[in-house]
């Protein structure tokens, strides 16, 4: 099978750090396209960010032939208009990661980037039923770029977080917040002796489940195909297909 894992932003590092952590968990015989789109914001850090990403996530997704869809961004970016423009499963690292640590956990601390994130992963987690078992959201105030630096200590500041979260917010297991961390969780879960969820991996493992079962999004309610009509402009290339 062929995966399509799509950054939305246009972070070529970052699309190569999603790639290998994709590639470490896929099943043999499972392809992994790593991508990022050509146009759109350098990093996504909140819903400004998040609304720019949507047109060259759509224009990649379009693009690319696939299986499956993963959307690589935190905030599920895009996800219900990729659902609805898409034929295969579409599944975002923010609502894999949580569904996973409902498996393995009790009460789940999120760690994340910037604090304009939180509410935005709050509301996220509301919309997939399980924000009654995140025991908090915590921002590391680690910009997602710098978490791309040589020399950076983000590894040591997350590190220093997930502690707290384990000792003041009662969690037992630890989702990261951010596709950029997606090389740290295997370490954190040996450092901390707990399940650390990276939603990348997460995302990887839940389509290849869903197309083996042979289940894709449902059309029949708000991930209907859009209906055909004009665009204008620029938008235009983003006219439905038949």
């Amino acid at each position: 099978m062929r995966l399509l894992v799509v950054n939305p932003n246009t972070t070529p590092s970052m699309t190569r750090t999603i790639g290998a952590a994709a590639r470490a968990v896929a099943a043999p015989g499972t392809e992994i396209v790593a991508v990022e789109p050509s146009m759109g914001p350098a990093s996504i850090e909140g819903v400004y960010d998040g609304a720019l990403a949507v047109p060259g996530l759509l224009q990649t997704i379009a693009a690319q032939p696939a299986d499956g869809i993963v959307i690589a961004c935190f905030d599920d970016t895009g996800l219900d208009a990729a659902r609805s423009a898409a034929a295969v499963p579409v599944v975002g690292i923010g609502e894999a990661a949580y569904h996973v640590a409902s498996l393995v956990s009790d009460r789940f601390t999120v760690i994340t980037t910037l604090s304009r994130s939180v509410p935005v992963i709050e509301r996220n987690l509301a919309v997939t039923g399980l924000r009654s078992r995140c025991a908090r959201v915590r921002a590391s105030d680690i910009p997602v770029l710098a978490l791309e630096e040589p020399g950076s200590d983000a590894r040591r500041r997350i590190s220093d977080m997930v502690a707290r979260a384990l000792q003041e917010d009662g969690a037992d297991g630890i989702v990261l917040g951010c596709a950029g961390m997606a090389d740290f969780a295997a370490e954190l879960s040996r450092a901390h002796g707990v399940p650390v969820i990276d939603g990348v991996a997460a995302a990887v493992k839940l389509i290849e489940s869903l197309l083996a079962l042979g289940l894709s999004t449902s059309k029949a309610g708000i991930w209907a195909r859009p209906l055909a009509k004009p665009y204008q402009g620029s938008l235009a290339a983003f006219s439905p297909r038949s």
